[in-house]
């Protein structure tokens, strides 16, 4: 007696006995139950997954909100450095206005015998009397803030 292997292609097929067709049966609803826990497992395998890239969605996120914070902050102190050296750049050029008006100074004391050689004091070039550099109180404050070299 030959048993039915489930094929429909349209042959021929011959009926089974009560015996085989219950073992038929029994061996069908053992693969759908198999069919079915490996359906199972495939969506908990698939729902694990998802929690998995939903936890990483979450993690990548949050490191970058930290990255833009960190570059929020290291471009404001970015600029607060481009400001504080502005500020110096400006200091340098007035020093250094200075420091030649004092070098004038020291070169006319020279090129007259100096304070101690009795040089003539009444020969002050006009030139030197007109730069606001070389006024009588040195001891002026450098005045220059950030805000005036922003941009």
């Amino acid at each position: 007696m030959a048993s039915s292997s489930g094929n429909s292609s349209g042959s021929l097929q011959i009926p089974s006995s009560g015996s085989e067709e219950s073992l038929m049966d029994q061996r069908k609803r053992k693969r759908m139950q198999s069919n079915r826990e490996s359906a199972r497992r495939s969506r908990m395998r698939k729902k694990t997954h998802l929690n998995d890239l939903t936890a990483q969605i979450a993690q990548l996120k949050e490191e970058n909100d930290q990255i833009h914070t960190n570059l929020s902050i290291t471009s404001q102190q970015y600029l607060n450095v481009e400001a504080e050296n502005s500020v110096l750049r400006a200091q340098v050029g007035e020093l250094s206005q200075r420091l030649d008006a004092l070098n004038d100074i020291l070169n006319y004391l020279d090129a007259s015998k100096g304070v101690f050689g009795g040089g003539d004091f009444d020969a002050i070039p006009e030139s030197y009397m007109n730069n606001s550099w070389n006024s009588m109180y040195f001891n002026q404050p450098i005045m220059a803030s950030a805000d005036l070299f922003l941009y």
